[in-house]
């Protein structure tokens, strides 16, 4: 994995310049300098500049990049954050048409299919991305974006110049490039966040690449192309053929994610999704002699503070012990104290550029920055609830007959601590209700589904776009922030693709979530572990990480140049920090409950100091 960023403009010459954009360059590699800590370099030519900080994972002698290819005095570019999970396939092809590589790297197999078929040949690939190609005959820049959106890529247009980075941080590396927020953007941070709209880049006039798309630009203008999205059509397989086809399908993906020239590890947390991904890594290295090695993270004191619910109805401590004893992987548990997790509330902002899921982030970051320590990639279980319908909202009457988000079905939760006069400006219930009203409008629709599972189907769509991508916006961010390469099999196109289709009833045979997927993991995971019941990543319990937040927050209210200030009310945030905490009632996912909504307070308050946000 790696972080890119660059710029493209038709009508400049930045050769003129050189020194000057040469420096810019540099400057936008630097602030990324945590996704590719191994090495860096830029590109230059008359209408664009390319900018690169590279994480070692395949080819580490030859893979330096920004990658070129010269034919007849013109030269072809690429800058490429991602891993391609079907090069040898694709390389192979393109040696049989006559083509040769310098490289051992998917980079360079890339821009020779890109170079041999064009801008769709995007296509053929199988794999997690975000590049950009330089096209010389043309006179043309490209971005392109993976089908899911696991790698990330946002850009900014001023006039006839395009900027574009892996984070938003490298747009802001380039001069006249500010931090802003308008009326939407305040209403994505209050009403949506730590989701954002797919699209969106939340500041003002900087938006973000969709996934299954890429975009051109050259002297005729800008266009975006949809590559790749989800259709709908008939499920013609029985149930025995649904599972062996996605059982393959799951398997496949797994076992081309492994591919690396450094070790890999997984992330294990006991439940089903990463106990099916370890299950086959470590299969697969042991017919190689070789020890997986695992890791799972959990709170100091949880085993203390630990109470059931219906979000959280058991420990995962336990059924880790299974499967490292079931598997013989070489096991680390990690713990987060409170103050690791308050201390990395920061980081996560950090790392994301924007309000995060408070501590969700922060404990992950701290524990990618733990594993980065043993291993340089890891596989995760992350998108299999999102795919195979896993999370409550799948199932509750309430939920599922919710005309709005199901994960904020209460919008009240987040006014709670707003001035009522923002709350009027921002009118975040019509915001909320015309956003999802989009999204579900663009459902794909099959004529056959019963009402019900026309339902099921926009349920799903709205995960796919809109939870799921909140996910692995986190998980590419809180990994990267410490140079670790997150890998997530489940987001294969391939398996997102046939599993769409495949009605309820096959999903949840028996009335049993998950259990279309449960039934691949049969003899590759104990089934004590296979068919327990769903536990979410777990949340911190001890009342002190609570007490701990609300300092932090009366101490923004003492300092009258927080930011923040100006869309709270003390009163009310007074009131709410001498109340019991809710701890069942979440205002965002599963777990975003009352100290949730402290810590993203102040999660808030520092981004807006960091960036001296201006609101217009």
């Amino acid at each position: 994995m790696c972080g890119i960023a660059g710029f493209y403009n038709s009508k400049k010459d930045y050769m003129d310049e050189k020194n000057y954009y040469s420096k810019i360059l540099e400057d936008m590699y630097t602030v990324q300098r945590h996704r590719g800590p191994d090495d860096c370099g830029t590109f230059l030519t008359s209408c664009v500049g390319f900018a690169h900080a590279r994480l070692s994972i395949i080819d580490l002698k030859t893979g330096h990049q920004p990658i070129t290819r010269t034919i007849g005095g013109q030269t072809w570019a690429i800058v490429y954050n991602g891993e391609l999970y079907n090069t040898a396939e694709l390389r192979s092809g393109l040696q049989a048409k006559g083509w040769s590589f310098d490289t051992d790297s998917d980079t360079e197999v890339i821009l020779v299919s890109y170079m041999e078929h064009g801008a769709d040949f995007v296509k053929q690939l199988n794999g997690i991305f975000a590049f950009a190609i330089y096209d010389p005959v043309k006179k043309m820049a490209l971005l392109y974006r993976d089908r899911s959106g696991v790698k990330p890529l946002f850009y900014a247009v001023i006039g006839n110049e395009v900027v574009f980075s892996s984070e938003i941080k490298g747009l802001f590396a380039y001069p006249g490039i500010v931090p802003q927020l308008d009326k939407e953007g305040l209403n994505e941070v209050f009403s949506i966040g730590p989701a954002k709209t797919y699209g969106k880049g939340v500041f003002k006039g900087v938006d973000e690449l969709l996934p299954g798309h890429y975009m051109t630009f050259s002297p005729s203008g800008m266009q975006e192309i949809c590559y790749w999205k989800l259709e709908s059509h008939v499920h013609e397989d029985n149930y025995a053929t649904t599972v062996e086809k996605t059982k393959e399908l799951l398997i496949d993906s797994i076992k081309r994610q492994m591919v690396s020239h450094v070790p890999i590890c997984t992330f294990l947390s006991g439940g089903v999704d990463s106990s099916i991904v370890t299950a086959v890594c470590a299969s697969e290295l042991a017919k190689k002699g070789e020890q997986l090695n695992t890791f799972s993270f959990d709170f100091v004191g949880n085993d203390k503070y630990f109470k059931a619910s219906s979000f959280q109805p058991s420990q995962d401590r336990p059924y880790v012990d299974i499967m490292v004893k079931h598997l013989n992987t070489n096991h680390r548990y990690l713990e987060c104290s409170i103050q690791d997790q308050t201390d990395c509330l920061i980081d996560s902002v950090d790392a994301r550029d924007l309000p995060a899921m408070a501590d969700i982030d922060s404990s992950i970051l701290y524990f990618c920055s733990k594993v980065k320590k043993y291993n340089k990639v890891a596989l995760t279980g992350e998108c299999a609830d999102e795919i195979f319908g896993g999370y409550p909202w799948f199932h509750k009457k309430e939920c599922f007959e919710a005309n709005t988000f199901p994960w904020t079905m209460d919008l009240e939760a987040r006014k709670v601590l707003l001035k009522d006069d923002l709350i009027e400006y921002l009118d975040m219930d019509d915001y909320v209700a015309k956003t999802y009203a989009k999204s579900v409008s663009e459902t794909p629709k099959l004529a056959e589904d019963t009402p019900e599972e026309a339902r099921r189907r926009e349920i799903s769509y709205l995960n796919q776009k809109w939870f799921m991508q909140t996910l692995l916006d986190r998980m590419d961010r809180t990994s990267m922030y410490s140079g670790l390469e997150a890998r997530v099999p489940f987001a294969d196109h391939r398996l997102i693709e046939y599993v769409w289709n495949v009605p309820w009833d096959m999903k949840t045979r028996n009335d049993v979530v998950k259990s279309l997927l449960r039934e691949c993991g049969v003899g590759y995971v104990p089934d004590e572990v296979l068919f327990r019941r769903k536990s979410p990543y777990p949340k911190i319990y001890d009342k002190n990480y609570e007490t701990l937040l609300a300092g932090m927050v009366m101490e923004i209210l003492n300092d009258t140049t927080s930011p923040v200030l100006q869309f709270l009310d003390i009163k009310k945030v007074e009131k709410f920090i001498t109340s019991p905490s809710d701890y069942g009632k979440p205002w965002y996912g599963q777990l975003m409950a009352g100290p949730q909504m402290l810590a993203y307070v102040v999660q808030i308050n520092y981004w807006m100091k960091k960036w001296n946000i201006k609101i217009v």
